[in-house]
């Protein structure tokens, strides 16, 4: 996927309500997990599994991912972490 022409989300559109279940690209840009919910300024990502069955959560700073609108109007992100990368920090609990 071109993220070029994405337009990126303002720090008002940071919401909850707006992020929930947006999937999160790697480095890649392959699919390598979805927002389960924000934590303060953290965002609680769900990594592996299969339909959410299975996955791991785990908390990164909201500043490491760059959030955006595609063409269709579904927000997505895109970092530089890997899903391995991912898996092997340590589970969000709340």
């Amino acid at each position: 996927m071109d993220h070029t022409n994405h337009v990126r989300l303002s720090p008002a559109e940071l919401t909850a309500d707006t992020l929930e279940g947006a999937t999160i690209y790697g480095p890649r840009d392959e699919k390598i997990g979805s927002v389960d919910h924000l934590h303060g300024s953290q965002v609680v990502i769900d990594v592996g599994g299969f339909l959410g069955i299975g996955a791991k959560p785990v908390a990164v700073a909201a500043s490491e991912l760059d959030f955006m609108r595609d063409e269709d109007g579904d927000v997505h992100a895109v970092t530089n972490w890997t899903k391995d990368q991912l898996k092997k920090m340590p589970e969000h609990r709340d």
